[in-house]
């Protein structure tokens, strides 16, 4: 299904006409690329904020109307209010049937639930990336990238140059790149349980922190035999005192 855009040529220029017409409702933007001159453009805000919200919206080729005349076109950039739900700019680029286009196309994750890593192993699986950039002419774009997770299991990672790519679909990766797409690993907080497990697993079978067995009785503290120890040897007269007076010599 087609996307249609349609804008108006933008009269008005510098901050304050953008300014103007932001208050009008709506949003400045700009048309660049092939081989006609950029043109800067206006478009209704409300209808493009709600375009903005679709995911096939930032990853298709796009048909914008610009003063009654159809131009095929990529979404390039949006430039949102730091704290409204704003639109503030946006850039539009001219396509050509015959160039290919390099674009970041979504990624789309299935099956983890029934991937050895979570049905088996209670592992847990990482989506690295979200989207990935592309190479390809407009007529092989593909709306998103699916990813098969059935087969991951703990341990182990799927890459981009693993991915299964549509026909006249590449990769824009430099050199030997082969960046992480998605990961299984063991949870910290289950890593944690398990040491101190462990750990309290070692304690209980330190030598003198043995259990009594099965059926052994506990002998009672009164029916432990008492050692006593020997007195102290009374310590010998100095001998201050075997020559002090009224002593025998």
């Amino acid at each position: 299904m087609e996307i249609e855009v349609v804008a108006q040529t933008r009269k008005g220029q510098g901050r304050g006409a953008s300014r103007r017409l932001r208050h009008s409702g709506k949003v400045p933007g700009i048309l660049y690329g092939g081989k006609q001159p950029p043109v800067t453009i206006e478009i209704e805000h409300k209808a493009l904020y709600q375009q903005l919200r679709s995911e096939k919206f930032h990853a298709s080729i796009l048909s914008l109307t610009l003063d009654g005349t159809k131009e095929q076109v990529l979404l390039r950039a949006v430039n949102m209010h730091p704290f409204k739900m704003e639109v503030q700019h946006i850039d539009f680029q001219r396509v050509s049937a015959d160039e290919k286009i390099h674009i970041n196309v979504p990624l789309h994750f299935v099956n983890a639930e029934v991937s050895p890593a979570i049905k088996e192993q209670g592992g847990l699986i990482t989506h690295v990336l979200n989207e990935i950039d592309i190479s390809c002419l407009p007529a092989d774009l593909p709306e998103f990238i699916q990813i098969d997770l059935s087969g991951l299991s703990v341990g182990h990672s799927i890459h981009a140059r693993d991915l299964p790519l549509p026909k006249g679909v590449e990769l824009s990766l430099k050199g030997n790149e082969n960046p992480t797409v998605a990961s299984a690993q063991i949870p910290k907080a289950a890593i944690a349980e398990e040491e101190e497990a462990a750990a309290a697993a070692a304690a209980a079978g330190a030598p003198g922190a043995l259990a009594p067995a099965a059926g052994e009785a506990v002998p009672a503290a009164a029916d432990v035999p008492t050692v006593k120890q020997k007195a102290p040897e009374a310590a010998a007269p100095d001998a201050e005192d075997k020559g002090g007076k009224g002593g025998k010599k």
